[in-house]
């Protein structure tokens, strides 16, 4: 039981950054080559759902 949740852990802490890095570089690199497409716009919004860039203030009133 401890075990799954270390690996539970190392997924959220470890791999979903990665893979966010990933897929924001993986769209710029292709953006740079052959422009703004579909594909493009959901690697970057995919990115931006998984690991955020910009922190989003939040208010408690």
């Amino acid at each position: 039981m401890l075990r799954k949740r270390i690996g539970q852990w190392a997924v959220m802490a470890i791999a979903v950054p990665v893979a966010a890095a990933g897929a924001r570089k993986l769209s710029h690199t292709l953006e740079s080559r052959r422009g703004s497409n579909r594909a493009t716009r959901l690697l970057n919004k995919g990115a931006d759902l998984l690991r955020p860039q910009h922190a989003k203030r939040r208010r408690f009133f």
